[in-house]
């Protein structure tokens, strides 16, 4: 497996030794679920001062199944915050104010330099310690050369990619320089099978294929599509121990009342996640709907990302700034409208989905998007749902989801107002169903179909 971010991250602490912990991510915890093989190796960028001070000690080599780089960290920064946080997520989640952005630049082909040095450090590495014949599974848009430069240094791999975003469709596709869209595009057409979380971001990334490089680019290629479901009796398990009831209580005293609803969202905040037109949306609902007054309180955390590039930093702020000004609009004594927590706290966040009436997931533009998944399977008493038809997550639940335009906060709202007075029991037997539907592909059967596709009968 290769990944930027492994399954382990080192923090030096004051006395000088290492604490080891499991690495944060989605995507972690789908290819953690495979648990630890004999035959298995994960390669793994060193992310920080500790990851790069344990493998000065020897640790991350190779022996514990963890391979870590200690690639320069100014040639990751440029890859990482550089391109593929600043190039391509934008490009993949349509999240350019095209009238100024992007400018495709000298500064730019410097870092993109930096991006096939990252990238082709990882193919060497894999092709250093790839046994012969063996699988190998690199994951997500920061390693979407290594395919192509891996197969030339290895013919012999069996090599797969899965994208953990959405794909860009064709025409915002071609935002990027003809020569990097198709540098792109060949990178992950080097692999064996191509993957996705959805048949949507499959067809756009075939579409690309066809319109960028031709219509027999494919020949090679099989396009596979895995939607990555959540890890049921982990969430259920983990919902249910005692730090999770204290923080239930925490927050049972925020929200106040005891007949007061709840509208749960968990997000980082990602440009993507839409957090403040979902705020907005809110607001309008206690705008037009004063009934909702001392009645509902909206539970939103909303974690720090990318927190050392500013325009992340300014989103922050406005989510702070609208959550604020919603509650000195519409706040009394006895009443906060809108509970905002901005520390990443994952026991505090299945409190949240323990106590969801209803879930508001209305992203821009999402590859999946698990918080859809997971707080169906967690809640306590049934919640309603309120999704964006641009999750991919939509493709599975929106039969029993309340669908939104995420761009428009009327309709948010009125899918709020209506998720907030569904019956009980219609509640109960849509929640049944999302649950179903959420979990027909757990993270150990994801991770295990892709492996098996990649058999020479496959």
């Amino acid at each position: 497996m290769a990944s930027n971010r492994g399954p382990v991250s080192y923090t030096l602490l004051d006395d000088g030794t290492l604490d080891a912990r499991r690495g944060g991510g989605g995507m972690v915890s789908g290819l953690a679920a495979v648990g630890t093989r004999d035959d298995a190796l994960w390669v793994c960028c060193a992310l920080g001062d500790g990851d790069r001070e344990a493998v000065r000690r020897g640790t991350g080599h190779g022996e514990d199944g963890v391979l870590m780089l200690d690639i320069d960290a100014d040639i990751h920064s440029d890859a990482y915050n550089g391109i593929a946080n600043s190039v391509l997520w934008f490009i993949h989640h349509l999240l350019y104010q095209t009238p100024l952005e992007p400018v495709f630049d000298e500064e730019f082909r410097r870092q993109w330099r930096s991006y096939e040095t990252y990238n082709r450090a990882f193919a060497e590495a894999l092709a250093d310690r790839a046994a012969e014949g063996a699988a190998v599974l690199v994951q997500d848009y920061h390693l979407a050369l290594v395919p192509g430069m891996l197969r030339e240094l290895r013919p012999d791999l069996r090599i797969g990619h899965f994208s953990h975003t959405p794909w860009a469709p064709p025409d915002y596709f071609r935002l990027l320089p003809d020569d990097i869209a198709e540098q792109l595009l060949r990178g992950l057409l080097g692999a064996d099978r191509t993957c996705f979380l959805t048949r949507r971001w499959a067809d756009a990334f075939t579409a690309c294929c066809t319109e960028v490089l031709g219509p027999d680019a494919l020949k090679d290629t099989r396009i596979g599509v895995h939607g990555l479901g959540a890890d049921a009796d982990f969430l259920r398990e983990r919902a249910h121990r005692p730090d999770v009831g204290e923080r239930m209580t925490a927050l049972r005293e925020q929200i106040g009342g005891a007949d007061r609803k709840t509208i749960v969202r968990v997000d980082r905040t990602e440009l993507s996640k839409n957090i403040v037109r979902g705020l907005l949306a809110y607001r309008h609902l206690l705008a037009t709907r004063p009934e909702w007054h001392e009645r509902v309180v909206h539970i939103a955390f909303a974690y720090p990302s990318r927190q050392d590039l500013a325009v992340y930093r300014d989103y922050t702020a406005e989510v702070q700034r609208v959550a604020d000004a919603i509650n000195d609009e519409y706040g009394t004594p006895g009443w906060t409208p809108v509970v905002l927590h901005v520390k990443d706290d994952f026991a505090r966040s299945l409190a949240a989905y323990r106590l969801a009436d209803v879930a508001l997931v209305n992203p821009i533009r999402d590859g999946m998007n698990l918080v859809a998944k997971e707080i169906p399977v967690v809640s306590d008493a049934g919640c309603a749902l309120v999704l964006s038809r641009e999750a991919g997550a939509y493709e599975e639940l929106s039969a029993d989801a309340l669908v939104v335009n995420p761009y428009d906060v009327i309709e948010t709202a009125a899918a709020l107002h209506e998720a907030l007075t569904l019956p009980p029991d219609v509640r109960a037997d849509r929640t049944a169903r999302l649950a179903t539907a959420a979990t027909a592909l757990p993270p150990r059967r994801w991770f295990l179909d892709q492996l098996e596709a990649l058999t020479p009968e496959a």
